[in-house]
């Protein structure tokens, strides 16, 4: 079962500020691997993120469809605390007004009239590493 506490929520909340920024990572629709910072990356629900896709017409709104698969990760080398998301997004228009507003401010600036698209990503697997050891938590599990 996956369970992403109130301490995963605040440092996604605040990895800009940190200078944390999260990473995503999927296959694109050529079937090449893609890299990209989400600075809207934010926890959803418990077993969920949410991130806005400024661009409607960007790879990873059109790899979807035959590839929902798609990655994070999380580093804060300073605190020595890392994690891992693994999972499957999915266009989430129902949810549009709430992804929206509960991503960061600062990215809101970046599209002032909501253009973009929300994506919710329903994980697989969640991984932190921290001094305190490694904790791995699965959907189903």
């Amino acid at each position: 079962m996956i369970e992403l506490d109130d301490e995963v929520r605040a440092r996604l909340a605040g990895a800009i500020e940190s200078g944390n920024v999260l990473t995503a990572a999927y296959v694109d629709t050529a079937g090449k691997p893609h890299i990209s910072f989400y600075g809207s990356t934010h926890v959803h629900g418990a077993d969920s993120l949410a991130i806005w896709v400024r661009s409607p017409d960007s790879e990873l709104l059109r790899t979807i469809a035959e590839r929902p698969h798609i990655a994070f990760l999380y580093g804060d080398v300073s605190n020595r605390v890392y994690y891992t998301f693994e999972g499957r997004c999915r266009v989430a228009e129902e949810v549009r007004d709430r992804v929206y507003e509960e991503m960061h401010p600062l990215e809101r600036q970046f599209d002032p009239e909501a253009g973009g698209v929300p994506v919710v990503v329903d994980l697989d697997r969640f991984t932190m590493l921290s001094v305190a050891g490694k904790v791995v938590q699965e959907r189903g599990a």
